[in-house]
């Protein structure tokens, strides 16, 4: 996708105009996505500028760390120094004008500076404002939200590595990409509230119960049975063969969903045997057998490379992939016609994943630069002071 793609589209949030308080993944994450669909984002950064300008390497063709390009194209960025008063003035006029304020301060922080949400709702009732934490607003409130923590506290941390292993972190902060989706989610909803009421509200979202949330059957089997899973590597806790397996160079995935799918991998395996065996017959039989059922698929698959097992399998409508690294998922999805990379100048992100028929994601401009915002129309009225 390149930077011209849908240059010329308004995006189905054009007019809106977001006040990004918010640093580092979640809520950067949620403006973005706002942005992209039209939203006019003012990031406000303090004089060093977000953290994640700093974490680097590695850094894109401009020089910019590519943590922080990942998540902020299509703002612009204001340095406002919340300590200063004449900072601190233009940054509650900014909110004041605001439709939308997100910000993920620790809870407190927000009310020192006058920018908290009975403040700002005061002269701009319509406001939709949106709390990011880490641990809620109430007695996790000085608990400081890092992502690995939440997957930790939160539970994820404990079903995921190997059963004979220590517990391991997702490779990615998927807590705080998690926790943006259901900021975005809160803000379209108020959002929607509004144009039938022409009364905002405040969104509290927070990176643990987000987690809890995505726990989805995990959470429910712990609270039917009143036991917590336990690591399984990369098994289902379910269902069965749904995991990684070892052939003949790489690994590969096979994902078999049901007793019709096993069917179908058992005759593509050349084994149909195992579709009638007692230990096999059913997925619950399966699941209690899954170790010996494992042995027995990798012995076949170890006659070949993965490439040409994927190939068999998947021409048997037998759900299977190869392990790829990111450079090969990107490859891939290209591959797939998603076109998934959006170029604007010398940076390269990963396209917004939804896609609107009529109002699609709309890419205007690269990550900016700290302070990037010159006095511009932005204010009802006025230019930035």
């Amino acid at each position: 996708m390149t930077d011209s793609a849908h240059s010329g589209r308004q995006g189905v949030l054009d007019g809106v105009r977001v006040a990004d308080f918010s640093r580092v993944l979640a809520g950067p994450y949620a403006t973005m996505t706002l942005a992209d669909f039209g939203a006019d984002v003012l990031k406000i950064e303090p004089p060093l500028g977000d953290d994640t300008r700093h974490w680097l390497p590695p850094v894109d063709a401009r020089g910019m760390a590519t943590y922080f390009g990942s998540v902020n194209r299509n703002k612009r960025s204001i340095v406002l120094d919340l300590t200063d008063a004449a900072d601190r003035e233009r940054a509650q006029r900014l909110a004041a004008s605001a439709d939308v304020v997100v910000e993920n301060f620790r809870p407190g922080v927000m009310a020192r500076f006058g920018l908290d949400y009975e403040t700002i709702r005061a002269g701009n009732p319509a406001v939709v404002y949106c709390s990011i934490t880490g641990f809620g607003s109430g007695a996790g409130a000085t608990l400081a939200g890092y992502d690995l923590l939440v997957q930790a506290a939160g539970g994820l941390m404990s079903i995921t590595g190997a059963p004979d292993g220590p517990a391991a972190k997702a490779g990615v902060a998927l807590v705080d990409v998690l926790c943006g989706q259901n900021a975005v989610a809160g803000i379209l909803l108020a959002l929607r509230e509004r144009d039938r009421t022409g009364l905002g509200q405040r969104i509290e979202v927070d990176l643990l119960h987000s987690l809890l949330s995505a726990l989805t059957n995990q959470a429910a089997s712990t609270l039917a049975t009143g036991t917590a899973p336990r690591r399984l590597g990369n098994e289902h806790p379910s269902i069965a063969p749904y995991a990684l397996f070892r052939a003949a160079d790489r690994d590969l995935v096979i994902a078999v969903g049901n007793d019709k799918q096993f069917r179908a991998l058992a005759t593509a395996l050349d084994r149909p045997e195992l579709a009638t065996d007692p230990r096999f017959a059913t997925n619950a039989d399966r699941v209690a057998h899954r170790d010996e059922l494992t042995a027995l698929l990798e012995s076949r698959l170890a006659a070949a490379p993965a490439a040409d097992w994927i190939a068999r399998l998947s021409a048997a409508g037998i759900p299977a992939g190869l392990v790829n690294d990111i450079a090969e998922a990107i490859a891939f999805a290209e591959r797939l016609g998603l076109d998934p990379v959006v170029t604007l100048g010398a940076s390269r992100t990963i396209a917004n994943p939804i896609g609107l028929g009529v109002t699609p994601a709309v890419y205007r401009t690269a990550p900016p630069d700290l302070n990037d915002a010159h006095p511009a129309a932005w204010l009802t009225g006025e230019e930035l002071p």
